[in-house]
């Protein structure tokens, strides 16, 4: 049966959102494509009328993760405390694609390197706007350490099997950044 090209476009949006939230909550190596198409509601069949491989599907889904995520943060506070946030840190599926598949992403062809470094370079610029007290430099270098800290105190909370020390994590990096920011 064939699809008209909205229905086609849609079905490509489904396929990308399923295997977005599947790869960040499960990994790259243990989601199949029939994974992605059951949780996109469609045929395994259908696959290869949108991707060549498993490759490309991730390649295509980090993309998609990373422009759906771009909803800059005006408030950088705001932006902490919600990254350094029990519910970010629960919900991996949903979370940032950084601390949730850094690690793996590290042994993926180089074409997904490449769209986990653009998304890291949106995201460093982002929040190296400049500040009237500090250089570009000292600004990019703040935006690199605080980032940095975020993402690692979100993969530390998500690793360990305390909840206290879980929130821990979450809370003492977030004090940490509001003292470095003078807040």
């Amino acid at each position: 049966m064939k699809v008209n090209r909205e229905q086609f476009a849609e079905n490509r949006r489904r396929i990308l959102d399923a295997a977005g939230a599947l790869f960040r909550a499960h990994g790259f190596e243990s989601v199949t494509v029939a994974d992605v198409m059951k949780a996109a509601g469609l045929t395994h069949g259908g696959f290869y009328g949108h991707f060549k491989s498993k490759d490309d599907l991730i390649v295509q889904a980090l993309s998609h993760v990373f422009k759906q995520a771009d909803t800059a943060e005006a408030d950088w506070s705001n932006y902490v405390a919600s990254y350094l946030s029990p519910g970010h840190r629960d919900n991996l599926a949903q979370g940032c694609p950084v601390a949730g598949l850094a690690a793996e992403a590290i042994r993926q062809a180089a074409e997904a390197r490449a769209v986990m470094t653009a998304g890291i370079r949106h995201e460093i610029e982002l929040r190296s706007r400049s500040s009237p007290d500090c250089t570009d430099r000292e600004t990019r270098e703040a935006a690199i350490g605080s980032w940095a800290a975020m993402i690692g105190a979100v993969i530390l909370a998500r690793l360990v099997d305390d909840p206290k020390l879980s929130d821990e994590v979450l809370e003492g990096t977030h004090s940490w950044i509001r003292r470095k920011d003078g807040k």
